[in-house]
């Protein structure tokens, strides 16, 4: 008996066998974009060299970048490629005449003729971070008992921009890692899992593919793309600069954020250091204050105090109370920053003139129950999430299980402490419809694919009504308008909402505060009814002035006219 295919069967087959040649070729072609394209330096590398060892720190390391306002990428943090200069002692017969030789490499000459003396060791590293062209003249000379070893180190373009933020890859044993800012936030991101660059080509095409399509972008191998703009992250720290020169704090820093997406397009702290040479910087300077930090803000809370009282209906700005300058709470004296009795007031002077007496009354008629749903609803005493490490979480004990002198005093930012970027996201709330944004810095991930996947914060709550924020905006417009600095500061054609702090600072073991050991805070956004941008500044136990309105109120003011006329933003009045 005979059988014959039938047609239906062959075609089938065919088809089969067509899927099979078309992901054949596909797998061939994505091997042969990663090996040329993406790992084709790297190759290059490799056939130039002479390995005689398995040199870990050769490892690939993601780039971190600054995006400029144009969309532009600017490199802050890259791996910068060259090679070590090895030595075979036994090899070496006439070391003066080899170490004339690789002059071009800058050997040191002691280190170079104690490893020549080591002649039963095989290998003595002597040169390091030496450049592609001198390692081809050495390589040109073929010396005996000379070696080159590919190299890679961590390069910072920028230096000292952003160096908190970006942090720096260092060592912990033997290991090399990021150890602060992004570069260990985002270790498991910039680093490629295993080493070297010969891996199963199927296995790699097929992570990538998991990569591109995965519900969390951080979990491929990649570069970062941050939100920080070069242009303005510069000028923030020159004015950082010369709030320290000029008050000589013990410290400064402040923050650039849009309050609509919780981008921060500037942050930075004073002293800083290079993380090119972070091994010569002392440890101290390596934490960011922003984010690892607590301290009483004092009076920037008293908007949020003021903005809780209108959002549940027991002030508007025409409220008045009687202001006797000092009165009791808990048997405990509490008074306005001169102690002066102002008579009766209405709430935009509560603003105007930093009245502690005045948020106290606001506390008062909210009630402690409601006052502290809403000290928690803006994110006070809980971390923010921000994509940098070792955030601290403020705290706000006091306003949990207190007395009424603990309350009255929140009210006005003593007794409660937050961290920089948990007080901007709270006041980013009066910027933003009355919405938390998610402070953040890292935009999209680049995958070594070339794919870029961005990175999206979930939105925080809404915890005020928008009617309220247009209400505390205006009373903040007129503060910057009419009393900061008795207005000298006002912009004729941009409304800017702001407010000052001047708090005391706690003596380290509680029970008080220092008499003459002060945290200056001030916070400003704008255009006030559509801004753009929220500013923080804070400046720690700052000389020569009292009151911040006097140290960061001017420093505040030249970011937001570098801002404005950056971005062309156009005017509001």
């Amino acid at each position: 008996m005979r059988f014959r295919l039938g047609a239906t069967g062959f075609v089938g087959r065919a088809r089969i066998l067509s899927a099979i040649f078309i992901l054949a070729a596909v797998l061939l072609a994505a091997r042969l974009y990663f090996v040329q394209v993406i790992h084709g330096e790297q190759y290059r590398k490799s056939a130039l060299g002479q390995y005689v060892a398995d040199v870990r720190d050769t490892e690939d390391r993601g780039t971190i970048f600054f995006k400029e306002k144009d969309g532009d990428l600017v490199a802050a943090a890259l791996m910068q490629g060259g090679w070590r200069l090895a030595i075979a002692p036994k090899e070496i017969t006439d070391a003066e005449a080899v170490f004339e030789k690789l002059s071009s490499a800058n050997v040191d000459r002691e280190r170079f003729f104690a490893s020549v003396a080591k002649t039963d060791d095989p290998y003595e590293e002597v040169g390091f971070r030496i450049p592609d062209e001198v390692a081809e003249a050495i390589r040109a000379q073929k010396i005996p008992g000379v070696l080159l070893v590919q190299d890679q180190w961590r390069y910072y373009p920028a230096a000292l921009l952003a160096a908190h933020a970006v942090g720096f890859v260092g060592y912990q044993g033997d290991r090399r890692l990021g150890v602060y800012g992004l570069e260990r936030w985002y270790e498991k991101t910039l680093v490629k899992s295993g080493s070297g660059l010969y891996v199963n080509p199927f296995a790699e095409i097929f992570t990538n593919i998991g990569a591109a399509i995965s519900d969390d972008p951080a979990e491929g191998y990649g570069s970062i793309i941050t939100s920080i703009e070069p242009q303005v992250q510069s000028r923030l720290e020159e004015t950082l600069n010369g709030v320290m020169d000029t008050y000589s704090p013990r410290s400064a820093a402040g923050i650039v954020m849009d309050p609509r997406t919780g981008e921060i397009v500037a942050i930075a702290a004073r002293p800083a250091f290079d993380p090119n040479t972070y091994n010569t910087a002392d440890i101290s300077v390596f934490g960011n204050l922003l984010v690892e930090n607590v301290y009483e803000m004092g009076s920037i809370m008293k908007p949020l105090s003021v903005a809780t009282g209108i959002d549940v209906g027991v002030i508007t700005p025409e409220t008045t109370y009687e202001d006797r300058g000092c009165i009791e709470k808990s048997g405990k004296k509490i008074c306005n920053y001169d102690g002066k009795a102002r008579g009766v007031v209405d709430m935009q002077q509560v603003l105007n003139q930093s009245l502690n007496l005045g948020a106290s009354f606001i506390e008062g008629r909210i009630g402690h129950n409601v006052f502290g749903e809403y000290i928690h609803a803006f994110g006070l005493g809980e971390k923010t999430g921000i994509d940098l490490p070792n955030e601290a979480t403020g705290l706000v004990r006091s306003i949990d299980r207190g007395y009424d002198v603990d309350y009255a005093s929140a009210s006005f930012g003593q007794g409660i402490a937050q961290t920089g970027v948990e007080m901007i996201r709270a006041l980013a709330a009066l910027a933003n419809e009355g919405v938390l944004p998610s402070p953040h810095l890292v935009t999209d991930i680049r995958l070594e694919s070339g794919i870029v996947r961005s990175v999206t914060p979930a939105k925080g709550p809404r915890v005020l009504k928008p009617e309220t924020v247009q209400t505390v905006s205006s009373m903040l417009v007129k503060v910057f308008d009419t009393a900061l600095l008795g207005g000298v500061l006002k912009q004729e054609h941009y409304s800017i909402a702001a407010k000052t702090g001047t708090a005391q600072i706690a003596l380290p073991r509680g029970g008080g505060y220092y008499e003459d050991r002060f945290l200056h805070s001030f916070f400003g956004y704008f255009p006030a009814h559509d801004p753009k941008f929220i500013v923080f500044l804070v400046a720690v136990e700052p000389h020569g002035a009292q009151f911040a309105s006097a140290t960061l109120a001017r420093p505040f003011l030249n970011i937001a006219k570098y801002l404005i006329n950056y971005y062309d933003i156009p005017p509001d009045r």
